[in-house]
C-alpha cells in the first residue's frame, strides 16, 4: 500500500512534545496518481525566515501542516530529542498546549514555508 509520510510534532498528557511518523493512506485513482482522503483545512500562511532563524521552545499557534520548501530546520521536543527536517518534508504540529518545540535553521540561508491550518 502507497502512503504519504509526514511527523506529527504533539504534546502528551503531561504536557511533554514528542515526534510521531505518521502514514497517511493512499489510493491509486489510475492516470491522477495516488490520493489520499480529503482533509477539511482553514487558513494558508506562506513565511520565510532569516539565516539566523532560533526560536526557543514555543507552542504552536494552531493545529497546522508545515511544508518545507527549502532549507534544513532542526526540531526539537521537549524529551531532547531533535530531528533534521528538509525541503518538502511535511510536518503535522499539533503541540499547542505543554512545553512546545524549539526550531532553528541548520544553515544560514533563508527558508521558505507554507502553514495550513486544521
Amino acid at each position: 500500500m502507497k502512503a504519504f509520510h509526514i511527523t506529527r510534532v504533539y504534546a502528551d498528557a503531561d504536557g511533554e512534545s514528542h515526534f510521531e511518523d505518521i502514514a497517511i493512506p493512499l489510493t491509486d485513482k489510475g492516470k491522477i496518481g495516488f490520493l489520499s482522503e480529503t482533509q477539511q483545512g482553514g487558513t494558508i500562511i506562506f513565511r520565510k525566515v532569516t539565516g539566523q532563524y532560533d526560536y526557543d521552545f514555543h507552542n504552536a499557534p494552531a493545529r497546522q501542516y508545515i511544508i518545507l520548501l527549502d532549507g534544513e530546520i532542526e526540531l526539537e521536543v521537549s524529551s531532547d530529542e531533535k530531528r533534521k527536517f528538509t525541503a518538502g518534508h511535511v510536518l503535522l504540529v499539533e503541540d499547542t498546549t505543554g512545553r512546545g518545540h524549539r526550531t532553528r535553521n541548520v544553515t544560514l540561508a533563508e527558508r521558505s514555508s507554507i502553514f495550513i491550518t486544521l
